[in-house]
């Protein structure tokens, strides 16, 4: 059983873009009620109204791993790891994506899986089998139909987008060998909740898991975490080394222990501190908005950096539109041209780094600030300010 303690409000459904057309012809968006509950007995956190898989993953998906350096270095960074240390036989990637990761391995050693099947003809095209569907114990069968030794399964922000938790693990149990390693990654919640980024919650994110709720999950299914990685990606994100509890070839890491007693200690474990997350959202909410409203009160032009899933949140729960936001500036090929939801704020394509084109720039995409600082050095040499929301509002 959930309970309650944020409410973000009526939000647009991240990732649907929209056309000029769309806009002229006045085109209806569908909203949802994003509110976010926390399950007391399991600890899983996740959003209470959720929308329809094949609303969210279809052929118009815009979103393109390859399109940032900082994903593409990690997905090879992970990939050597995992050849070097485990020396799989087969590999399967639930949610491929546009081939990131399993463009790393030999084609006849590795399987993607991908139901936004735009996305999974980039990797066909690549010479990879993927197959464009989602993750269920029919298609486990038919996969160990044909392969026999699977021995690591990975998935990176996939799991967490995944409403049937059971059917997801019990597919995995189904094809996963006897000493087979399954690894996943997904934004930590220990991490949203330091940094107050609450962006981390839209439609399809539908769990923010920590190490203390994936334990609790995976239990049921003779499964366990043997080791546990801090990532930066996404904001800050976790990935857990699982093994079935029966395999005694890996020992458990320290570093789980540690996790966990670190979660507790900040009070992952208890509901008073999703009320006082829920609180501290609120205050984040207040200070940007006055950022906003003193910038725009003194003339300023603001442009937005990075038109992700994530900042649909903070545009809608803030109140943020054209007025404010002149114009976002992104890479990706599938956005550019188009309108943000419900904001309508404009995505223009994003060619060479920044001169003069505004006076302030917000940071949309603030999880990949590193990359994006190095990319515009001479803007910020010359006195260029950004604006964050992360992990309190202000000027930077």
């Amino acid at each position: 059983m959930y309970k309650k303690f944020l409410d973000l409000g009526l939000q647009p459904l991240a990732n649907k873009y929209l056309t000029k057309k769309d806009l002229t012809k006045k085109k209806s968006e569908d909203y949802y009620h994003l509110e976010v509950g926390f399950n007391l007995k399991n600890k899983l956190v996740s959003i209470l109204n959720i929308i329809s898989a094949k609303k969210m993953f279809n052929d118009k998906y815009p979103y393109r791993s390859s399109m940032s350096k900082t994903m593409l270095h990690a997905f090879k960074k992970i990939a050597q790891r995992i050849k070097k240390t485990f020396n799989p036989n087969f590999v399967i990637e639930i949610g491929s994506n546009d081939g990131s990761f399993i463009k790393n391995f030999d084609k006849k050693k590795i399987i993607g899986i991908e139901p936004c099947s735009n996305m999974a003809k980039i990797t066909k095209a690549m010479g990879y089998k993927t197959h464009p569907n989602f993750w269920n114990i029919k298609l486990a069968k038919k996969i160990k139909l044909k392969v026999k030794n699977i021995d690591l399964i990975y998935s990176a922000n996939t799991v967490s987008h995944i409403r049937d938790l059971n059917s997801v693990f019990n597919s995995i149990n189904h094809v996963l060998s006897d000493n087979g390693v399954l690894i996943i990654e997904d934004p930590s919640l220990l991490e949203c909740f330091k940094k107050v980024s609450y962006d981390q919650f839209y439609n399809e994110h539908i769990y923010i898991f920590s190490l203390l709720s994936i334990k609790n999950l995976i239990k049921k299914y003779k499964l366990e975490v043997f080791n546990i990685e801090k990532l930066s990606t996404h904001g800050g994100s976790l990935r857990y080394y699982i093994k079935r509890d029966s395999n005694n070839k890996f020992r458990i890491n320290k570093k789980v222990k540690e996790q966990l007693n670190q979660e507790i200690k900040f009070g992952l474990d208890r509901f008073l501190t999703y009320i006082k997350f829920s609180k501290n959202v609120e205050n984040s909410k207040k200070k940007l908005k006055a950022i906003f409203s003193k910038l725009k009160k003194q003339n300023k032009k603001i442009i937005g950096y990075g038109s992700t899933a994530k900042v649909c949140t903070i545009l809608t729960f803030c109140k943020i539109k054209s007025e404010t936001l002149d114009y976002f500036f992104d890479t990706t090929p599938n956005k550019t041209g188009k309108y943000m939801p419900h904001s309508h704020i404009y995505i223009k394509r994003y060619n060479k780094p920044l001169t003069n084109e505004a006076d302030y720039v917000f940071l949309g995409a603030w999880n990949f600030k590193e990359e994006i600082f190095k990319k515009e050095r001479k803007y910020i040499k010359k006195g260029g300010k950004f604006i964050t929301h992360v992990p309190t509002p202000k000027i930077i």
